[in-house]
């Protein structure tokens, strides 16, 4: 079998030259830390599930319908008659929702470990527009069942775009094709759904490992193994505190991707709707115009900006402000490069304010989560009925000031001199935290 995949490779290499130089490099001869921990595994799952969307969206698409009239019942078709549909279906529902938990844990990753900072300001650009373009993605594949919460979900989304000043009424038309959301739009959104913005999904994930691999991978210590000592005992011309990606953390990986896959396959076969979270329950009645769902909201992974689109007040009858601080709270995390001028790059050695304000900021953006949800309200209902508006609001608010907060205390922490941090190794601290 070794000669048969020799004689294989041969044959293509004298076919393709330019091939075994690209495999090399971003392979068998990427050198990356030898440090990394738990918080490493979540790249590659993301690049599983991505995979996994791919691959269940054809198989979806064969029989869906993109029409007003027959989209729902399509998916209930999926659902009930085709063979396997059901599980196809639930493949790419769970991971849609398991996409974004990988995501949201590889970008806090970054955060933690200060893996926007030079040289890899590119790294985490292109990371980041890969996150934007998710949330495109998901969002418009949200709306294909049909479901009476994807239609009303839709309807409440776009209208947003109404908010733009002068053009914001013919925007919201221009997007959906109509006065109210119906074939045109599951039309475009359905194009841009299964062509556009996976290709161009797929497109900045490569440049974004490609970028990654140009500069080097970061690690918990913080410190480019190019630093410190040369010579291991591979190849002496090689950093001493780097492995090759392959064979040695491609087999890491597996384990990871094992586990990753026994979890989702429980979610699948037992919970696949997730108590509602991963499919809301609106989701399984048809779309009607006339049927307002009791909550209106979108799905769990975009619930922390939907939050803070609510929580910040209308000012002159208009949304505008809501919407523009939904849309900067992605910003600002496009420039956390500039935002963050520290010195050192790894929580394990920065000062006890960027650790304290990191947590708040994970805390916020989960707050946000519950009262995007609808949980904060439910909670407030139950135990204070007369005031419950005014207590979620206000817990929503809090929230809201903690995690644009984590902004302007960072700029201050770090461009004012505020920060007092821990010595830095001159090499990778080799351990299994």
């Amino acid at each position: 079998m070794a000669n048969v995949f020799t004689r294989v490779g041969d044959w293509v290499n004298e076919r393709a030259p330019g091939l075994m130089p690209v495999y090399r490099k971003h392979m068998t001869e990427y050198y990356a830390p030898k440090n990394f921990n738990f918080w490493y595994y979540f790249g590659v799952l993301a690049l599983l599930v991505f995979v996994n969307q791919i691959v269940t969206g054809i198989f979806l698409t064969m029989n869906y319908k993109t029409s007003a009239a027959e989209a729902f019942n399509s998916v209930e078709y999926i659902m009930r008659d085709v063979e396997w549909g059901w599980l196809i279906r639930y493949m790419h529902s769970t991971g849609a929702s398991l996409f974004f938990v990988v995501v949201f844990l590889h970008m806090f990753r970054g955060l933690m470990y200060g893996s926007y900072q030079k040289p890899r300001e590119l790294v985490w650009l292109l990371g980041m527009l890969v996150f934007l373009a998710l949330m495109a993605e998901a969002f418009m594949g949200y709306v294909l069942p049909w479901g009476n919460m994807s239609f009303w979900g839709a309807k409440v989304i776009i209208s947003l775009f109404g908010t733009v000043p002068v053009i914001g009424g013919s925007l919201v038309e221009w997007i959906m094709g109509d006065y109210l959301p119906a074939d045109a739009t599951l039309n475009r959104f359905f194009a841009l759904h299964v062509i556009a913005l996976p290709l161009v999904l797929l497109l900045l994930v490569v440049l974004h490992i490609f970028a990654l691999h140009e500069v080097g991978s970061n690690n918990p210590d913080g410190v480019d193994i190019k630093h410190g000592a040369k010579g291991n005992r591979w190849d002496p011309n090689k950093p001493a505190d780097g492995i090759p990606f392959h064979p040695y953390y491609t087999v890491h990986d597996l384990v990871a991707v094992g586990f990753f896959l026994v979890i989702a396959a429980f979610i699948i076969f037992f919970a696949p709707t997730f108590g509602g979270w991963f499919l809301e329950h609106d989701n399984f009645i048809p779309a009607n115009n006339l049927v307002t769902p009791t909550h209106i909201k979108p799905s769990w992974y975009f619930t922390p900006f939907y939050a803070i689109l609510r929580m910040i007040p209308s000012f002159f009858g208009t949304a505008f402000w809501g919407v523009l601080g939904m849309f900067g709270a992605i910003a600002l995390l496009f420039l956390m490069p500039w935002i963050d001028a520290g010195k050192v790059r790894s929580i394990r050695y920065r000062g006890t304010g960027f650790k304290v304000a990191l947590m708040t900021f994970a805390a916020s953006f989960i707050g946000l989560a519950l009262v995007g949800a609808g949980v904060v309200g439910e909670l407030t209902t139950a135990w204070v009925p007369a005031d419950a508006t005014f207590w979620e609001n206000a817990f929503g608010r809090v929230m809201t000031l903690l995690y644009f907060g984590y902004f302007v205390f960072l700029w201050c922490y770090t461009h004012l001199g505020w920060e007092k941090t821990k010595p830095v190794p001159e090499r990778v601290v080799f351990d299994h935290d």
